[in-house]
């Protein structure tokens, strides 16, 4: 994990974000004094990224946003890895009427349009909660996976060491989760990442576009009052307070690319040869 000075950043700028949605809001709450006579105020001690349009502190909002985004982005990304891998485990052992139903569910959820379903069910549910946001996330970001997952089920399925398995007698749960899944493992830890970056961009994306609650303390809010609302893109001085979201979510997709590339090793120590 450690082997190259990329990896060391990626590992450091989860970790650092991840210390930041966690304990961040207790130590840097978003609730401080609103100064109104500092309005897009620069840098400084009191203020180390300045303040927006209303003097309220840009780190604290921005702290307070990386948990929004975080949770429901780890939420999504394990609840598509969860289902996708389980239904394409058991459609590509199975096969039969089991994988003819399984596959066309996994078709159906593929031709469904996950972002103009969440703006739509934005309007009934209106996502203040992460756990919500990732659910939904999640349950609209299996179906690539599945179709993988099954594919690569069907051609482990036949090998000696499942026969074997199936001769014993073993049941169908220790047949996929002990003896399928670790032969895919490495391409369900990769999607995994993938999907928590995908879920990043998606949330972050709409409430940007203004179809979520502006309500909530997210880096997309950010960013819609900043472009939209508060005038922040034509003013100098609001440079932090435009520039501190966008540029967190890049620095966080950059350590998830940078361990994307570690996890890829681990999976396969031929690598480290090369």
């Amino acid at each position: 994990m450690l082997r190259t000075p990329g990896r060391v950043a990626g590992v450091v700028i989860i970790v650092g974000f991840a210390v930041m949605g966690l304990i961040g809001p207790w130590i840097y709450p978003h609730n401080l004094p609103v100064n109104a006579n500092a309005i897009y105020a620069g840098p400084s001690l009191a203020h180390p990224l300045g303040t927006d349009f209303e003097g309220t502190d840009v780190l604290a909002l921005l702290v307070t946003g990386a948990r929004y985004v975080l949770l429901s982005a780890l939420i999504a990304g394990l609840v598509a890895v969860v289902v996708g891998t389980t239904i394409g485990l058991v459609a590509g052992y199975l096969r039969g009427l089991t994988d003819l139903g399984l596959s066309r569910f996994t078709d159906f959820a593929l031709t469904v349009p996950g972002i103009p379903l969440l703006v739509v069910l934005s309007t009934v549910y209106r996502f203040t909660s992460p756990y919500m946001m990732g659910v939904v996330l999640g349950l609209t970001g299996w179906g690539g996976l599945a179709r993988a997952v099954r594919s690569q089920a069907l051609s482990l399925r036949e090998r000696p060491y499942l026969e074997a398995a199936r001769g014993l007698g073993l049941p169908l749960r220790h047949i996929l989760w002990r003896e399928l899944l670790p032969n895919i493992a490495p391409y369900v830890a990769m999607n995994l990442l993938l999907a928590v970056i995908g879920s990043i961009y998606a949330e972050t994306g709409l409430f940007f576009l203004g179809v979520l609650p502006a309500q909530v303390n997210n880096w997309g809010v950010m960013l819609n009052l900043a472009v939209f609302s508060a005038g922040a893109i034509g003013s100098p001085q609001a440079l932090t307070y435009l520039l501190a979201p966008l540029v967190s979510i890049l620095l966080l997709t950059l350590g998830i690319v940078l361990l994307l590339d570690a996890v890829d090793e681990i999976f396969n120590p031929r690598l480290r040869t090369l």
